[in-house]
């Protein structure tokens, strides 16, 4: 039986979004490095103050491979979590992904990675090394809340949690929506006469 992660990856995040009546997205400012990127994994999540990165280290260390770290740097943009060493450095313990409420920095050479990472943007400082932050604790990124074990979806269009909870049902109402809307543009796409029908019918429900 195919996974439920690999049954996320392959649905849009507007369908989720949809099938979650628009809950639990986070901030659209936090997008992927390159909009092929498609994630699908487990959050392991990091609580960070601003301009400290060493919880990002020990999540790292402690996640799971294909699992999402899932970083609250509080939308701080000066100062970037993560730079090409970092990154390398995650893709190699073979997590599945960065989603970070902040900013990287060498993003030429970790677009070079291959590596999904979504974020507010770039900038040239780094971050100390305090050792502030917190690991696998309930947070806040992007506006939404995310718990350890929660489901993280991304794509270009943005990042969706689903609470663990619930994650069966969501699937299947996505999954319904998926096909609801293949199933339209099919039927609608590409005839002038079935898109004045589709038109009149939504002009005509309101």
């Amino acid at each position: 039986m195919e996974s439920i992660v690999n049954q996320f990856k392959d649905i849009p995040t507007t369908c989720i979004s949809d099938a979650m009546k628009g809950m639990n997205s986070l901030d659209p400012a936090i997008k992927p490095l390159q909009e092929e990127y498609k994630i699908a994994g487990r959050a392991y999540t990091v609580n960070l103050p601003a301009n400290d990165n060493l919880a990002v280290l020990k999540a790292i260390k402690e996640a799971k491979p294909g699992d999402i770290v899932v970083i609250d740097a509080k939308g701080y943009m000066n100062n970037a979590i993560a730079g090409d060493f970092v990154v390398g450095m995650a893709q190699t313990m073979g997590l599945g992904g960065l989603v970070v409420d902040g900013v990287i920095r060498d993003s030429v050479d970790i677009k070079a990675l291959r590596f999904p990472v979504f974020c507010r943007g770039t900038t040239v400082a780094a971050s100390g090394k305090a050792g502030a932050g917190q690991t696998g604790v309930p947070i806040s990124c992007g506006g939404a809340p995310v718990h350890p074990g929660d489901m993280i979806v991304g794509d270009a269009d943005g990042v969706i949690v689903i609470p663990r909870a619930s994650e069966q049902e969501v699937l299947q109402k996505a999954l319904n929506k998926l096909a609801k809307d293949e199933e339209r543009a099919r039927s609608v796409l590409g005839n002038p006469d079935a898109v004045i029908r589709y038109i009149d019918r939504m002009l005509d429900a309101k």
